[in-house]
């Protein structure tokens, strides 16, 4: 069995500071992420303070797919770069699609954000 599926004890702590590290790092070092939270919060916050938690619910899975959409992608670029470097058809390629992914999730987010906001406006 290998060494990694042979560590004692589950240790939830530990990997919640891995998910904090990397979202950390995500934020600080990748705009697209950063700006997705700095707009998110406040529709977020305006639809918790007014408890719509219905609102409240679809605003954080929409936060939630970009963040996980963006995070994919970012992954994936460094990893294609760190494998090849050079410029590459198939690895151009893998990037457009992961871009794509977060496109669609971008729509998504977006149209969301919109009319929660106009929903909380109008109360």
């Amino acid at each position: 069995m290998p060494h990694q599926f042979r560590t004692p004890g589950y240790r939830p702590l530990r990997k919640l500071s891995v998910v904090l590290s990397g979202l950390h790092v995500a934020v600080v070092t990748d705009f697209s992420v950063a700006y997705k939270v700095v707009l998110s919060a406040p529709v977020l916050g305006g639809a918790f303070l007014l408890r719509r938690w219905i609102d409240v619910s679809i605003i954080l899975l929409a936060m939630g797919l970009v963040l996980i959409a963006e995070l994919f992608n970012s992954a994936i670029e460094v990893l294609c770069d760190l494998v090849e470097p050079q410029k590459n058809e198939r690895i151009r390629i893998t990037k457009d699609i992961a871009a794509a992914a977060v496109g669609i999730s971008i729509v998504v987010w977006a149209a969301i954000s919109i009319i929660e906001t106009i929903r909380l406006l109008n109360l």
